[in-house]
């Protein structure tokens, strides 16, 4: 992709980062003049919250896992910081098990945040190698079970931390300018990270990993990255939070620090910078409102006791209150920006297709695959080079989008193999086949839907160096760009999957049921659409679809599968009389009968 593209994309972030941080530097500015200490109290305690649900969205909101461990992070970054900057000579009469070299230094605040940011990116770098190969719940319970862990080793530490004990005596120098700095620089991350190709694609395999991985996306390093970042911040944060009160303990950042800050990040949109900001200020709100309740109003004459635990009731019932009016928060998967002013959708010229190079092919040998005791595909031999359409076909049941599977890296084959251009690739997952120019589309329709049409396919061009644009334009959806893929009809899902698996710049394209749901119209316009594809990149076309009209002409070669077995394969003239594929379509009482010997 072009620099001056990458730079408008960055500047765009960079935009909407400005567009969150302001008004936040207004009430920062505000508070500083006032100089109410309540006041000042409950602004810096919201930009420490903020620059935590900011962190903990860098992963949550990106990878679509909640994470109920990164409490642990802010526990460790408070208690890292505090050692490193509490006076040695409390640290030599209530530390006694802290090692030689920590128990005489004594850093000011902002080296210590440094050594937060390495010591802690370092642990969520160790368990981020575990936890980034899990997905959905066993991942969120894989981070309770972190932060139960570094919970009882905090407690358990208490020549080191203290234990349960209050951890007193650290320095109280977080601001009102401190935290803010903390909380605008958070944010710019987090846009800058969603922005960038490995948010991009992080965002990909929240919304459909196998998508993802048909485009080349590789989802565990991806969430690693995440990961670590957001543990990062939310490491600072902790530490602010620990200067902020002067006193700490295992407890203050456990199951209640944890339930206020995801209720922070539901409320306002998991799955945006802009949601997390949201959250924040309108959680922070309705917590200090809810407090000053529980401590027992009036209205009117009627005299309401304290009710204890009213804080904890609101937040849940605000919770459940967005859950069922909007399951994905206030402001769903879309930035303010975006909401506020929402971009237009360029009309740009199309753009040439990407030719392929040299010749090649792509093998399946004797490839088979068992499920239970069904054997789905029975030694299939498959070839197809650069430049020539196949079209497989089958009655349902046959096995073909099993052989797909198999050939693109989604299934692994029990028997025979894989070679690309020569090289054996039968046990390369999906994501390296399409690294090297294998790129598919599915036979239910699997794009990402929450993204906008001009990240689907932004998704595969970025790895490709192709300019997104214009290829939207060569399958007439530039004026669709900035929609949700979600949001389009189903003729216009169809081509957008495949524009997307264009975008990679394949030189082997695999089409499940390509033309499934299309009238006659439309069918024809895609048969030119491939033709066209075919002629101007010279690429090689696997099109698997019940539309026999379509497959015969539209293919050079049509092979025929049955019960897992080919069971024809040459012209598409030869095949669609061939006995045995008739018999598999229409029955034994259609095959034609042999002639009679007698006469």
């Amino acid at each position: 992709m072009a620099a001056s593209t990458h730079a408008a994309r960055a500047a765009r972030d960079l935009r909407g980062a400005a567009f969150l941080v302001a008004p936040l530097a207004l009430v920062a500015i505000a508070t500083a003049a006032a100089g109410d200490p309540a006041w000042t109290q409950t602004v810096v305690n919201f930009f420490v919250a903020l620059t935590a649900v900011v962190g903990i969205g860098i992963y949550v909101g990106n990878a679509g896992i909640v994470s109920f461990g990164h409490t642990c992070f802010m526990a460790l970054g408070g208690y890292l910081s505090a050692i490193l900057t509490v006076a040695p000579n409390f640290k030599a009469g209530n530390l006694p098990g802290l090692p030689a070299f920590l128990a005489v230094v004594e850093l000011p605040l902002p080296l210590s945040l440094a050594f937060v940011v390495l010591g802690v990116g370092l642990v969520a770098g160790l368990t981020g190698m575990v936890i980034a190969r899990l997905d959905g719940a066993a991942a969120s319970i894989a981070t309770l079970g972190l932060l139960v862990i570094v919970y009882n080793v905090l407690i358990g530490a208490r020549e080191i931390t203290r234990g349960s004990q209050a951890f007193y005596g650290i320095p109280i120098t977080v601001g009102v300018w401190t935290a803010f700095a903390a909380a605008a620089v958070a944010i710019v991350l987090a846009r800058v990270f969603r922005g960038s190709s490995i948010g991009l694609e992080l965002r990909a395999t929240r919304e459909d990993e196998p998508a993802a991985g048909a485009v080349g996306v590789r989802a565990v390093p991806r969430r690693w990255s995440s990961w670590l970042l957001s543990a990062m911040v939310a490491a600072v944060a902790g530490a602010l939070y620990a200067h902020f009160l002067g006193v700490i303990t295992p407890k203050a950042f456990y199951f209640h620090l944890t339930f206020a800050l995801l209720a922070m990040l539901i409320v306002g949109g998991m799955a945006s910078v802009s949601g997390a900001v949201a959250g924040a200020v309108l959680v922070t709100v309705l917590i200090e409102a809810l407090r000053r309740l529980e401590e027992g109003f009036a209205i009117g004459s009627l005299a309401v006791p304290p009710v204890f635990g009213l804080t904890v009731v609101g937040l849940g019932l605000a919770i459940l209150l967005v859950m069922y009016r909007r399951p994905q928060g206030l402001l769903g998967f879309a930035e303010i920006e975006e909401l506020v002013a929402p971009a237009a959708s360029p009309h740009v010229a199309p753009g040439p297709l990407p030719r392929v190079e040299a010749a090649g092919a792509l093998v399946a040998e004797g490839i088979g695959r068992s499920f239970g005791g069904l054997r789905a595909v029975d030694g299939v031999d498959l070839r197809l080079a650069t430049g020539e359409i196949v079209g497989l076909i089958g009655p349902n049941g046959a096995g073909k989008s099993t052989l797909l599977g198999l050939i693109s890296g989604v299934l692994r084959p029990d028997a025979g193999r894989v070679t690309l251009d020569g090289v054996d690739a039968t046990d390369w997952p999906a994501w390296r086949m399409a690294r090297r120019g294998l790129g598919r589309t599915f036979q239910n329709i699997r794009l990402f839907r929450n993204l906008s049409v001009h990240e689907n396919v932004e998704v595969a061009a970025r790895r490709s160096g192709l300019d997104a644009g214009p290829l939207l334009a060569q399958f007439g959806l530039d004026a669709l760009a900035h929609r949700p893929a979600g949001t389009l009809a189903y003729g216009p899902q169809r081509r957008l999957e495949i524009a997307r698996a264009v975008a990679l710049a394949p030189r082997f394209l695999l089409l499940d049921e390509p033309a499934a749901g299309m009238n006659e119209t439309e069918s024809d316009a895609l048969l030119d659409d491939l033709r066209r594809l075919r002629d101007e990149t010279g690429i090689g076309l696997l099109v698997i679809d019940h539309d026999l009209r379509l497959i015969m002409r539209l293919c050079d070669r049509v092979v025929v599968l049955d019960r897992g077995q080919v069971i024809a394969e040459g012209p598409p003239a030869v095949v669609q009389k061939d006995p045995a594929v008739i018999e598999a379509y229409l029955g034994r009482a259609h095959r034609p009968t042999e002639p009679n010997s007698e006469g």
